[in-house]
């Protein structure tokens, strides 16, 4: 397999992060979104984010300069057909993914493949009701936060998937440097839902709101679990309301199963706008 180009839908942190990461690996991008400003202003951060790194020496002029080149922002309606992968990372929610999809289904390439960066819906879901040649190059595609520095990526597959598909993948990351993992279509996959213990121990631990007790939490984590990062730090990162809509999910598709009920703590950071470090207040202030 050689990816040479890729569309990317969703111009938010994630969509963000997964264009500057192919980008980089000499690979076309054209990132869109339903708001043209967004995916704007993301080129820009990225570009920002490029030009910091070539002043810490990460990178040279010559390097950032071709970077830049591989990078396009274009309206939705102007985008090229003949990407080789699609990459979509907007909303979770089932309905729209499935438009999107049905949309894409008719005017991309046969060859192109089509991936979500979806968290907890489903692959299966937004799949069936493609076409049969499509099912077949439909399949998952879970980066992390940030994703230009974090390397695992999992690849979904769904009952339709061509392993040849899902194996070409495995090893195309895997000679770009990620740490690929293969699993099945299944609630939160791997990562989300063995995470959902990390977060929810933690929580049943806390109880109730204390700033010290949240602090001491993510110090044991790290100095005892050797953990990089301490479970609220973590939710901060992510954002509490994305690590509330993926508990929720979880916890409803294992038919509310009590070790993946959300917290209290969790709703309430919500309700409050307390949801991480992109407003600046989360279980830690930021400035």
């Amino acid at each position: 397999m050689n990816i040479k180009s890729v569309l990317i839908i969703g111009a938010g942190t994630m969509g963000r992060g997964i264009a500057q990461w192919f980008c980089q690996h000499g690979v076309k991008v054209e990132l869109i979104d339903q708001h043209l400003e967004m995916a704007q202003a993301s080129g820009d951060l990225i570009h920002s984010s490029w030009d910091k790194l070539q002043s810490k020496g990460k990178f040279d002029e010559a390097e950032v300069a071709a970077f830049k080149t591989n990078l396009s922002i274009v309206e939705m309606k102007d985008h090229l057909i003949d990407h080789d992968l699609v990459i979509e990372a907007i909303v979770e929610n089932l309905d729209i993914k499935k438009q999107v999809f049905a949309k894409l289904d008719e005017i991309m390439k046969e060859e192109t493949i089509f991936s979500s960066n979806t968290s907890s819906i489903p692959i299966t879901k937004m799949a069936k009701d493609l076409s049969k040649s499509r099912r077949e190059k439909f399949l998952g595609l879970h980066f992390f936060n940030p994703a230009t520095i974090m390397k695992l990526v999992e690849i979904i597959e769904t009952p339709w998937s061509s392993k040849d598909y899902a194996h070409a993948l495995y090893d195309w990351f895997e000679r770009y440097g990620k740490k690929p993992a293969l699993c099945k279509d299944s609630p939160g996959f791997i990562v989300n839902r063995v995470a959902r213990n990390f977060y929810g121990e933690s929580f049943h631990r806390l109880e109730n709101y204390d700033q010290e007790q949240v602090a001491e939490i993510d110090r044991v984590m790290k100095n005892v679990g050797g953990f990089r990062m301490g479970p609220f730090e973590l939710m901060d990162l992510i954002g509490i309301d994305v690590n509330y809509d993926v508990t929720q999910s979880v916890w409803a598709s294992y038919y509310n199963e009590p070790r993946f009920r959300p917290h209290k703590i969790q709703r309430e950071m919500v309700d409050s706008g307390r949801i991480g470090r992109k407003v600046k207040e989360g279980f830690y202030r930021y400035e």
